[in-house]
């Protein structure tokens, strides 16, 4: 039996409902030569995959499994935490670990649009102009701090992550896949930053905080990274083409009618809270539902159960809520209303569980 990624203390995985063995189904849909891989082999690249990115973020099992199933969501991330915690590292780490073309952006109020996307320049030799592409040409982009640029150069990266292609002077030219940005930004220092808008935002399809190690985690840490810095050991452990094939894969786990209306059910929940100014978008309530198959790969299932929209809705759906200033003054946060809503929508009966129906 291929070992797999481990879900989170507490995490729902269907089989523990049940108590049965975990199910480890041969494939999934069209894993036959159409351009997939097994459950076993995904578990075995996403499990090497989270062992080198672990060996430079040490203590933090959950915050790689979010990255993980955002990777394989076909999504974007963002890290926002305080100085110090390894929020690049981390980003630097999930790039390393794939043979992929990667780029970084250290964003700067000075930075321009065109530094990102590219730009047109004249050849005096043929007479026309040529496209030299920026550092958004990469299978993974790492933007670091990402609000302190201004509003004006954030939004050169709102067509290249919704529609995975840049526009520049009438021309549109198209990423390769895999694509996936992950920016990273402190909301401590808000000195020189820009908050990012809510367009911007909308187009994570997650957030995660690192926070602080524990004491035996940072003393870990400290042993094993006070002499050298690990990033430099880190080798690529899969490439671009296993993670589409990968992606693909999770395309092809099954949601049933009545998963899908609860997903609807929870982003429409928080449009209604009174302590919400701005609710989950149509576009979060895809982004979960992608994100909730990823989920239920990486716990060894080929369909989707509830929980797997539980394990992921915070991540998900807390950066894109805007709450009421009432919301503000009473110190509650998105994160608190997205478990609010968790709590109070109910879960539909006839949802698979572990193969089975609920009674």
């Amino acid at each position: 039996m291929t070992s797999r990624i481990q879900p989170a203390a507490g995490e729902y995985t269907g089989e523990q409902a049940a108590g049965q063995a975990p199910y480890h189904p041969s494939g999934m849909p069209g894993h036959n030569g159409h351009g997939t891989v097994s459950l076993d082999e995904l578990h075995d690249t996403m499990r090497r995959i989270a062992a080198n990115v672990e060996r430079v973020l040490v203590g933090k099992p959950d915050v790689v499994r979010i990255a993980l199933v955002t990777l394989l969501a076909e999504g974007h991330l963002l890290v926002e935490d305080v100085p110090g915690v390894g929020k690049t590292s981390l980003a630097k780490a999930l790039a390393r670990s794939i043979d992929c073309t990667v780029s970084r952006i250290q964003f700067t109020p000075d930075l321009l649009p065109s530094d990102v996307t590219g730009v047109s320049i004249y050849n005096r030799q043929t007479g026309e102009f040529e496209f030299r592409p920026g550092p958004v040409f990469a299978n993974i982009v790492v933007g670091d701090e990402i609000n302190r640029a201004s509003p004006k150069t954030q939004s050169a990266l709102l067509e290249c992550m919704e529609e995975q292609q840049v526009t520049v002077d009438t021309s549109t030219y198209h990423l390769d896949d895999p694509f996936m940005v992950i920016a990273t930004q402190n909301p401590i220092e808000m000195e020189g930053t820009y908050a990012l808008p809510e367009a911007q935002r909308d187009r994570f399809t997650a957030r995660v905080s690192i926070g602080y190690p524990d004491a035996q985690a940072e003393l870990a840490m400290v042993d094993e990274h006070a002499g050298h810095n690990p990033l430099a050991d880190l080798r690529p452990v899969s490439d671009a083409a296993t993670v589409i094939r990968l992606i693909r894969s999770v395309r092809g786990v099954h949601i049933s009618p009545e998963v899908r209306r609860y997903a609807v059910e929870l982003a429409a929940a928080t449009r209604q809270v009174p302590e919400i100014r701005l609710g989950a978008s149509p576009r979060a309530t895809l982004q979960l539902v992608r994100a909730a198959r990823a989920q239920a790969a990486l716990a060894g299932r080929e369909f989707v159960v509830p929980d797997d929209l539980h394990a992921v809705a915070i991540p998900v759906l807390a950066h894109r809520l805007v709450l009421t200033t009432e919301a503000h003054a009473a110190r509650r946060s998105a994160t608190d209303v997205v478990r609010s809503v968790l709590q109070r929508v109910p879960v539909p009966q006839g949802a698979p569980v572990n193969g089975q129906n609920r009674r």
